[in-house]
C-alpha cells in the first residue's frame, strides 16, 4: 500500500535518522579507524536495527511525572505518568501549573535512557512521544513504511507511560500517610492511606527557574546594576536559606533521568514558621455563646481525649482499680487542656468579658477575665466572694457529662458521675495553683492601691 509522502513525514524521518547518526558518530569518535568494532556499531545503528532494539529496551524504563525513587532508592512500588493537563486544577502550586511545556522524567535501567532521549526528540514543537500518544500518522510512516512494524514499535514506546502491573502498589520503603476522609478521627475505618510520590517534573521546573534566577545572565546583570545603584529593566530574585538535597549519591542516574541532568541536586526552599496562635480567634467565645466549654470542645486537643473517654466507658470495662486509673488518666488529659486554654485566655486584654457581644456565663467570666478586677470594682467584689470556683467546676462536670452521653447511656446515677467530674477539676493541682496565683495577684494589686491612697 503506497502513501503520499508529506513534508511532515520527511522532516520526522530526517530528525530520527539524524538522532541515530549523532549517537553513532559519538561512539565512532572513540575508536581508531581500523578498530574491528566500527563495522558492528555501524550495523547496530542502521535506522531499522536501532529502532527495533530501542523498542525492545523501552520495556526497561518508565516515563513518569511522579516518581517513587526519590522517596527511597530501594522502593519498588508504582510510579505515575500524569501530564499537567490531566490533573485537577487546584489553586495551590502543583504539577498542573506546568502546562504543555513540561519535562517528563524516566526511571528504570540507566543503560536504556537513550530511548527516552529519542522519544523526547522535538519536531515542530512536539516530541515524538507526544505524537505517538496522539496517534500521529505522519510519525508512524516516518518510523517505518510497514504499518504493522510501525504500530508495534509505537505500542512498545508508549507503554513506558503506563504503570507497571495491573494495579498501583506501594512498598515498605515508601512513605505512607493516614488521611481522615470522614468526620470521626476515632473511627479507623474513616482513614485512607496515602502514598506520596515525588513530583519530579515540578521539581525540575523549580530547579531550572531558581538556577536562572541565581546564575542567569540577566539576573547577574540586574544584581550588578543594583550594586552600582544603577537602573536595570529586569529585577532579580533572592532565595535566602536555600538548601540543596542530593539524591542518588555518586550515581544520580539511578534515581531518574532528570535527577541525573541536575547532578542529583534538588532545591528546598526555606520553611517559614507557622503564624502565631491568635487566642482570640481560637479560644474566645463567639457572639451568643454562654459556655467556654462549648468553644473548647471543638478543639482537637479536647475532642480527642473526650472521644477516647467516651469509647472507653462504652466498652463497659470491669470495675477494677485499673479501670478507674485509666478513666482518671483520660479525664486528667481533658482537664490539662482546659487549664492550658484558660491560662491563655486569662492573658487576654483586661475586660474582654465586658464587651457587648459576650454572653458568657458570669462565673466563667470571673474565672477567665481576672484582670478585669483591676478596673471593675463590682466585678472584683464578686470575684473576692470566691463562690464562682465551685460553680465553674460544676459547669465543667455538666459539660463533660453531656459530651459522654452523646453516644453513651450512663448506667449509674448521672448526678453522681457529674459530681465525680466536678471533683476531679476541683482537686486538680493545676487548678488549685491557678486560683492561688490569682489570689496573690489580687492581694498585691490591693496592697499597691492602698499605698497610692496613703493608707497603711
Amino acid at each position: 500500500m503506497s502513501h503520499r509522502v508529506t513534508t511532515g513525514q520527511v522532516e520526522l524521518r530526517a530528525a530520527i535518522e539524524a538522532f541515530i547518526q549523532e549517537r553513532l558518530d559519538a561512539k565512532l569518535d572513540k575508536l581508531a579507524d581500523d578498530d574491528p568494532k566500527r563495522q558492528a556499531l555501524i550495523q547496530q545503528h542502521q535506522p531499522v536495527t536501532w529502532l527495533e532494539d530501542a523498542a525492545r529496551r523501552a520495556g526497561q524504563i518508565q516515563a513518569v511525572t511522579h516518581s517513587l525513587k526519590p522517596i527511597h532508592p530501594d522502593a519498588r512500588g508504582s510510579n505515575l505518568y500524569r501530564p499537567p493537563h490531566t490533573l485537577p486544577r487546584h489553586t495551590e502550586i502543583g504539577t498542573h501549573v506546568l502546562g504543555a511545556d513540561f519535562a517528563g522524567d524516566v526511571v528504570g535501567n540507566a543503560a536504556a535512557l537513550d530511548v527516552y532521549k529519542f522519544l523526547k526528540l522535538t519536531v515542530d514543537g512536539r516530541s515524538l512521544l507526544d505524537r505517538m500518544l496522539a496517534g500521529d500518522e505522519d510519525l508512524a510512516i516516518a518510523l517505518s513504511p510497514d504499518p504493522q512494524q510501525a504500530s508495534g514499535w509505537i505500542t512498545a514506546f508508549t507503554a513506558l507511560t503506563r504503570p507497571r502491573g495491573d494495579t498501583h502498589a506501594s512498598h515498605t520503603h515508601a512513605k505512607q500517610i493516614y488521611w481522615l476522609a470522614g468526620d470521626d478521627p476515632l473511627d479507623d475505618g474513616q482513614f485512607h492511606i496515602l502514598a506520596p510520590l515525588y513530583a519530579t517534573s515540578l521539581a525540575h521546573a523549580v530547579f531550572q527557574t531558581l538556577n536562572e534566577d541565581r546564575f542567569g545572565d540577566t539576573a547577574k546583570e540586574a544584581r550588578q546594576a543594583h550594586r552600582d545603584n544603577a537602573e536595570h529593566p529586569a529585577g532579580h530574585r533572592e532565595y535566602p536559606d536555600l538548601a540543596v538535597q542530593k539524591l542518588g549519591g555518586t550515581k544520580p542516574q539511578n534515581i531518574s533521568q532528570l535527577n541525573s541532568e541536575r547532578s542529583g541536586n534538588n532545591y528546598l526552599l526555606a520553611s517559614l514558621p507557622p503564624p502565631p496562635w491568635e487566642s482570640e480567634l481560637q479560644l474566645l467565645p463567639s457572639r451568643g455563646q454562654t459556655s467556654i466549654f462549648d468553644v473548647w470542645s471543638k478543639n482537637l486537643d479536647v475532642w480527642l481525649p473526650t472521644g477516647e473517654l467516651r469509647r472507653f466507658l462504652a466498652s463497659d470495662p470491669d470495675k477494677t482499680m485499673e479501670t478507674r486509673d485509666a478513666r482518671d488518666e483520660l479525664s486528667d488529659r481533658i482537664i490539662d487542656m482546659v487549664l492550658a486554654f484558660s491560662a491563655a485566655v486569662q492573658k487576654h486584654a483586661a475586660g474582654w468579658t465586658a464587651r457587648e457581644r459576650i454572653a458568657l456565663d458570669p462565673d466563667e467570666q470571673l474565672w477567665l477575665d481576672p484582670l478585669r478586677c483591676a478596673s471593675d470594682m463590682a466585678f472584683r467584689e464578686q470575684w473576692c466572694q470566691f463562690e464562682w470556683p465551685k460553680r465553674v467546676c460544676d459547669r465543667f462536670g455538666q459539660w463533660l457529662n453531656v459530651e459522654i452521653k452523646k453516644r453513651l447511656k450512663l448506667g449509674e446515677d448521672e448526678s453522681a458521675v457529674q459530681r465525680h467530674w466536678s471533683s476531679e477539676l476541683a482537686r486538680h493541682p493545676d487548678w488549685l495553683f491557678e486560683l492561688d496565683e490569682w489570689k496573690r495577684w489580687l492581694h498585691e494589686l490591693e496592697k499597691h492601691e492602698r499605698a497610692e491612697e496613703g493608707c497603711p
